[in-house]
């Protein structure tokens, strides 16, 4: 082997050394995104949950008015609202898992809006 085929064959084991690095750190990276993305979206479905469970319970009609739950229903309906900036996250495992079971992305935000109102 001359010099030239040296360089070239440590270039090209370096080169591969690499791409085999980067290509484990990517997939670990997606996977933690993934992790989050879930995460996030159960958040979201707890908050949602919280906010129509306090909304229920301020219209019972022995607390209907009380101010403290008016406040807390405010402050639920507020911090789900703020979660909603994250949409773009948690709708990346939320897109997968419709995928798999058969359903369109539209039918599952015409069921959030059904639950909002």
């Amino acid at each position: 082997m001359n010099r030239l085929e040296l360089i070239l064959s440590g270039v090209l084991m370096f080169s591969t050394l690499l791409n085999i690095g980067l290509i484990v750190f990517v997939r670990g990276s997606i996977v933690r995104l993934l992790s989050v993305s879930e995460e996030l979206g159960d958040l979201q479905q707890m908050v949602n949950s919280f906010a129509n469970h306090a909304k229920s319970v301020y219209e019972m009609e022995m607390f209907y008015g009380d101010e403290t739950l008016s406040h807390l229903l405010e402050h639920a309906v507020s911090f789900n609202e703020q979660l909603e900036t994250f949409e773009y996250i948690y709708s990346l495992t939320a897109a997968e898992e419709l995928d798999n079971a058969g359903n369109t992305l539209d039918d599952d935000t015409e069921n959030t809006e059904v639950e909002e109102n």
